[in-house]
């Protein structure tokens, strides 16, 4: 239902004759959604024409049925997080949040409540009265977020939220995106870092060149690609023997054998028919086996296949 999504439909970004995206067409749910590519890719241009900072060369863009250029009514919804500090100078992190709030016409009850709210959920009120200019990276990364999140939108626009976060921080703001999800919220990332948006997202919009070369569940994805050869790992007791009878599959098509002489790692075109018949090799060879799971059904591994494959394409 378009109330409860955002929609490109067939829209285009170009700056002169510079790509930003091209052809675009997305319908995003409610729900942790990670925004894949390298740097250059057209993530962040995606993410401003969702806020209206951009307009479409062409293509129309809405947000939750409503139009990004329409900032009263959508301020109310969205909460956006650049990946560029600009701070007002002398601010303390206290005072970014509440003016912020203050503008966009809460009262100064409410603002100052709110703003205690989101400096909690970001475990930032130690350091609340401080000025940011003293704040470590990390530390503005985390008002940054106080402030999209300060006024409970239900969408959250993160460009490269999670850069310069110590491991603690990072667990923690990930724990708190899935608590915005959870409560129904479109949660927006973007990343570089894939290992990341693969251990969060719910879905992926893969960009490469300006283009989304593919889009969804990342199982989906994967699964979309019979002709790329998955990876399954297997720890056990005796894997060269293990080899030997696997490479007898026809679709096995590689077998190395890690350096501690404990693992395989079998790349094959057919992985249902691999899962099928391998309990029968792993009787027939006496294995002692203490783990078999996929070695590559990850964002990484898709990403770097579709954009070696369809890099630049319109697909």
């Amino acid at each position: 239902m378009e109330s409860r999504e955002i929609r490109f439909e067939n829209v285009s970004k170009f700056d002169g004759e510079v790509l930003g995206i091209n052809r675009v067409s997305l319908a995003i749910r409610p729900g942790i959604t990670g925004l894949v590519g390298p740097n250059g890719s057209g993530k962040t241009t995606l993410m401003n024409l969702m806020t209206g900072l951009l307009r479409p060369t062409r293509g129309k863009v809405s947000v939750l049925g409503l139009s990004p250029y329409d900032p009263e009514h959508l301020f109310r919804n969205v909460g956006y997080c650049t990946q560029f500090d600009a701070f007002p100078r002398g601010t303390t992190g206290f005072h970014f949040i509440q003016s912020f709030l203050r503008i966009h016409g809460f009262t100064g009850a409410e603002a100052t409540r709110l703003t205690e709210e989101a400096l909690i959920r970001v475990k930032l009120t130690e350091a609340a009265d401080r000025k940011i200019a003293a704040y470590s990276k990390g530390m503005r990364q985390r008002i940054k977020l106080a402030q999209a999140i300060a006024h409970n939108p239900g969408i959250l626009i993160l460009d490269e939220p999670l850069n310069g976060l110590d491991p603690m921080a990072r667990a923690e703001v990930i724990a708190l995106f899935r608590e915005l999800s959870a409560d129904g919220k479109h949660v927006i990332i973007s990343s570089h870092i894939l290992h990341e948006v693969d251990m969060i997202s719910d879905q992926v919009i893969m960009i490469n060149g300006g283009y989304v070369v593919a889009e969804g569940e990342i199982q989906d994805v994967r699964s979309e690609m019979p002709e790329h050869p998955i990876q399954v790992l297997i720890r056990c007791s005796d894997p060269g023997r293990l080899a030997s009878r696997l490479f007898q599959m026809d679709h096995v098509v590689e077998a190395k054998i890690q350096a501690d002489q404990k693992g395989l790692l079998i790349r094959t075109r057919d992985a249902d028919q691999f899962y099928l018949r391998l309990n029968e090799a792993i009787l027939e060879t006496g294995q002692d086996i203490e783990a078999v799971a996929p070695a590559d059904e990850d964002v990484h591994s898709v990403y770097q296949y579709l954009i070696g494959s369809n890099g630049g394409s319109t697909s």
